[in-house]
């Protein structure tokens, strides 16, 4: 069997080259042939998985949830997709946690290399894969707007120091006109939330029902505009769920068309800048995505 494994050098505080050995030797330990690339630049993970040879058992991502982002946009443009799993150093590592892996770099390898198959739904915005969230309007561009050095040396308190620098800026509010599986809908929101996971932004369960296999994707419009409202809104998901929270509205569905009036912003995808000509969007499903991963939240994540 062959495992291809594509690391991002630069994600979080940093790859150390030096662990590169030691992952060799647990990838041959589980009765894989491995190979080794490191990316160099952006978008150079989509380049390396749409060039692997057909006969690849398992392409592991290593890196931020935007490595993986990229590694599974190059995937899916392959005429056969391979099988992919992802192996968390960034800073966020949100699809890591929800996943269930742990801290230790080894331990969540040999979790991936004895992980069980499993089919996910995975977005599309206009053609562009997001494996968990794409998300607009306000503080949503912190992501990719924090200086990676600043990341590389505090981690995920750089995030909230972003937060602190902004924290008296407006909160603009933008028209919105969208229709979810056929229901129209408008409106003036502050931010707009889609999804495919249940841990967003360092939150865990941030959706109570949510499933990866269910053709449903988790949709979220906040008219909040003022500061202590989003706050007070998001700390019930300590407790609750943002169903029925006054000035949010959730919804669950397979496709959405969104239309934006007004200034253009970039959208967050999966952590990075996503930009458009048009301020039109169609959000919709793919079906069935190989993913390998550890057998710890299979139930939790999945209805069959």
């Amino acid at each position: 069997m062959k495992c291809v494994m594509i690391i991002n050098p630069k994600s979080g505080r940093g790859f150390n080259k030096k662990n590169t050995e030691k992952i060799v030797n647990i990838i041959k330990q589980y009765n894989y042939e491995p190979e080794i690339f490191f990316t160099k630049y952006r978008g150079h993970a989509t380049e390396i998985i749409k060039s692997l040879s057909d006969d690849v058992d398992l392409v592991i991502s290593s890196g931020g949830d935007g490595t993986f982002s990229e590694v599974m946009n190059g995937n899916l443009k392959r005429n056969k997709p391979l099988v992919l799993s992802h192996l968390p150093v960034g800073t966020m590592n949100d699809i890591g946690h929800m996943y269930g892996l742990v801290s230790n770099l080894y331990t969540n390898l040999k979790l991936i290399l004895t992980g069980t198959v499993k089919n996910i739904d995975v977005g599309l915005i206009n053609n562009r894969a997001f494996t968990y969230v794409a998300s607009y309007g306000k503080f949503m561009d912190i992501p990719y707007q924090t200086p990676q050095e600043l990341k590389k040396r505090l981690g995920f308190l750089a995030y909230f120091i972003e937060v602190l620098k902004r924290i008296y800026e407006r909160i603009p509010k933008y028209d919105v006109e969208f229709e979810i599986d056929g229901e129209k809908h408008q409106g003036k929101y502050s931010f707009i939330l889609i999804s495919n996971a249940n841990h967003i932004a360092g939150i865990n369960n941030f959706y109570k029902d949510m499933k990866l296999d269910d053709n449903m994707m988790e949709v979220m419009f906040c008219s909040l505009y003022k500061k202590r409202d989003i706050l007070k809104a998001f700390y019930n998901l300590k407790t609750n769920n943002l169903t029925g929270v006054s000035g949010i509205e959730c919804y669950k569905g397979s496709e959405l068309e969104i239309k934006l009036f007004g200034k253009k912003k970039s959208w967050c995808v999966d952590g990075e800048e996503y930009k458009s000509k048009n301020n039109s969007y169609k959000i919709s499903l793919i079906n069935n995505v190989k993913l390998q991963i550890p057998s710890k939240n299979i139930k939790k994540l999945f209805l069959k």
